[in-house]
């Protein structure tokens, strides 16, 4: 699903307004001191780059003047003083310009790692709600397409943007100091320069804009397809997939090659117009030479070869720098695009967290209540402030209730109705259903990655409204049917679950899963690095480290989302011993599709389409003859 803000963006003509604001004050407040330095510098190598029409004006007049007086000695000394002056000028504007370019490289590169760094920051903070409703792939696209369109808008165009402004203005101050009649020759080649800039850059900056959405959805069709590409090649779904993504591919095709035809022809263009321009200046300046026209001028100098010379040089300046702008503008335009999106990524509402309930150790006085410790005492208590500055603390017991819940992904789709349900602590539930009935989404609630439409869950008699949410999932302990293990050894995904875990711990924690035994016998044991979400391991493998990171964890409530649905019949044996150890004392709820592994439930929760419609142990059930007896016989299957 693509980004609502980004697709807006790709039906505007231009860049929204304020992102450029925003940059810049972003890139300040990373380097308030830099910043200042840099833009100094560059005022400064521009400002010298418009020098140059003055010092030729002032040797050629003095020249001028040498011819009639005949007074070689002296004017030679006066144009070597002014080649001494633009000699040292232009040593000025080297180191000026070398400052810059590095200072420039410390600011780009700098901006782009705090930024990327705000937005993993951002993301981390983001609810499970933005990732389950926006493509992966066009999440990846902020972090490579859309950084570096700011790399190549803030180390390049932005800067030439402000030396050809410079240049513009201080060149545009130079005509009319010298002369009106041809600065107003110049302003009208400009005029139409404008308009044609105006017609080309409005037209390739919308495709511009288009490009980066397009790039985008490439990116993320061809994440899916990698994912997927076992599944594509099982059912020969090869041709298909190739003409999916030529769909894709002929769309960024088509918006990338607008967009580069007609910013390829603006620079041609612009450069044709400003040598016409050139003769039209030298045919003007010649024909009021030869009929001695009266100049106009802030100077008051009378026109003379001394100034048209000069200014034929600063009409190829002045030209040059609109086309400096006219062929940054696109660049400027992807950057703003990219920036737009990088904004709406970290302008998501971040997941919020009312709560004020921690998680403490704890230990027991002599009186039998609990106090707050520094070190670990094995005893967990929930910290509860009140109104009237007094502190409670409760024991972490995991006592989990539902009352009267009802629950949509969307407000207007409740999928969840009326859920009540309770796990007093140690005990065990087990959900049964099929497909879609709401199972996943009842532990979802528990953790908090969704917040319930009405009723409540308490927790330990706590409102989970309550309990801060990363004190409330340290007390989870869940394993998923996906597993997902990240590069680094095998010991290390399993200290993932309790990072102060020694490898003893973790050890341990693999031998109740019934893991040691395979990691053994991996080429490098638990220093066996994994790779590629565990590429180098079958499934089973996973899920087994999956048990132990949860184990080493050693929280007082399990999820167990289906977490034996992908270990064969031999290994599930081995696996239930473990998870048997693991839920031994510990309340846990189970989401299963085989009932061989529900059938010690203290209760099993049946449901279809968001209800709970039978609840009891198994005997209980199997006496009902209801939908769990068929379920359990086979005359119902679980889809």
């Amino acid at each position: 699903m693509a980004n609502n803000s980004t697709e807006s963006t790709a039906r505007g003509r231009r860049a929204p307004k304020g992102v450029l604001p925003r940059l810049i004050r972003t890139v300040f407040g990373f380097y308030p001191v830099l910043l200042p330095i840099t833009l100094v510098c560059i005022l400064i190598n521009a400002v010298v780059s418009s020098i140059p029409s003055v010092f030729m004006q002032n040797a050629i007049a003095v020249v001028e003047d040498t011819y009639q007086s005949g007074d070689w000695a002296s004017a030679s000394g006066t144009i070597f003083s002014l080649l001494t002056l633009l000699v040292i000028l232009y040593a000025i504007s080297l180191v000026a310009n070398v400052l810059y370019t590095q200072l420039m490289a410390v600011i780009t590169q700098g901006t782009l790692a705090k930024m990327r760094q705000k937005m993993f920051d951002h993301m981390q903070d983001l609810p499970i709600r933005y990732f389950d409703t926006h493509n992966h792939g066009d999440i990846m696209s902020f972090y490579t397409n859309d950084i570096d369109t700011l790399r190549q808008m803030i180390s390049q165009s932005l800067p030439q943007l402000m030396i050809s402004a410079v240049t513009l203005i201080s060149v545009f101050a130079i005509m009319v100091y010298y002369s009106i009649w041809l600065a107003l020759v110049v302003i009208c080649g400009v005029v139409i320069m404008t308009f044609v800039t105006r017609y080309v850059s409005g037209h390739s900056s919308r495709y511009f804009l288009q490009q980066q959405i397009s790039i985008a959805r490439t990116e993320g069709f061809i994440e899916e397809m990698m994912n997927g590409q076992k599944v594509v090649k099982v059912f020969c779904h090869e041709d298909g997939a190739k003409a999916d993504f030529d769909k894709v591919n002929d769309e960024l095709f088509e918006n990338s090659e607008k967009a580069n035809r007609y910013a390829n022809i603006l620079m041609p263009l612009l450069g044709n117009i400003g040598n016409v321009m050139y003769v039209i200046v030298a045919l003007v300046g010649g024909s009021m030479l030869l009929a001695g026209a009266p100049n106009l001028s802030i100077s008051g100098m009378a026109l003379s070869i001394s100034i048209v010379v000069p200014f034929l040089n600063m009409t190829r300046q002045f030209t040059g720098a609109i086309g400096q702008v006219s062929n940054q503008v696109n660049m400027v335009v992807m950057g703003l695009a990219g920036a737009h999106r990088i904004f709406a990524l970290l302008d998501e509402e971040p997941e919020t967290d009312e709560g004020y309930v921690t998680l403490v150790n704890a230990k027991e006085k002599a009186d039998g209540t609990l106090e707050e410790c520094q070190e670990r005492t094995n005893i967990w208590a929930w910290k509860h402030p009140h109104h009237d500055g007094t502190v409670t603390y409760t024991r972490l017991e995991g006592d989990v209730r539902f009352f009267d819940v009802d629950f949509g992904y969307v407000p207007e789709k409740i999928v969840l109705h009326d859920v009540s349900l309770y796990a007093k602590p140690g005990q065990k539930v087990a959900f049964v259903g099929s497909t879609g009935a709401g199972k996943t989404t009842i532990t979802n609630l528990i953790n908090r990655f969704y917040d319930i439409a009405d009723g409540k869950i308490r927790y330990d008699g706590i409102n989970i409204n309550k309990i801060k949410k990363a004190d409330l999932r340290r007390s989870l302990g869940i394993v998923l049917q996906d597993t997902n293990l990240f590069t680094g050894t095998v010991m290390e995904n399993i200290r993932y679950g309790n990072l102060d875990a020694p490898d003893a711990d973790c050890i341990g924690a693999a031998r109740l899963a019934g893991a040691d035994d395979f990691i053994r016998r991996l080429p490098d044991g638990y220093n066996t690095m994994l790779t590629g979400n565990g590429a180098n391991l079958s499934q089973g493998q996973r899920q087994l480290i999956a048990i132990a990171r949860a184990a080493v964890a050693d929280p007082p409530v399990m999820i167990l989302d289906e977490a034996t649905s992908s270990i064969d019949t031999h290994t599930e044996a081995i696996v239930q011993r473990g998870m048997d150890a693991l839920m031994m004392g510990r309340t846990t709820f189970v989401i299963a599709h085989r009932l061989s592994t529900i059938q010690n439930a203290d209760a099993i929760m049946v449901l279809d389409h968001g209800r709970i419609i039978e609840r009891g142990t198994h005997e209980d059930l199997i006496k009902e003859k209801g939908t769990y007896y068929q379920l359990y016989t086979g005359a119902l299957e679980l889809d």
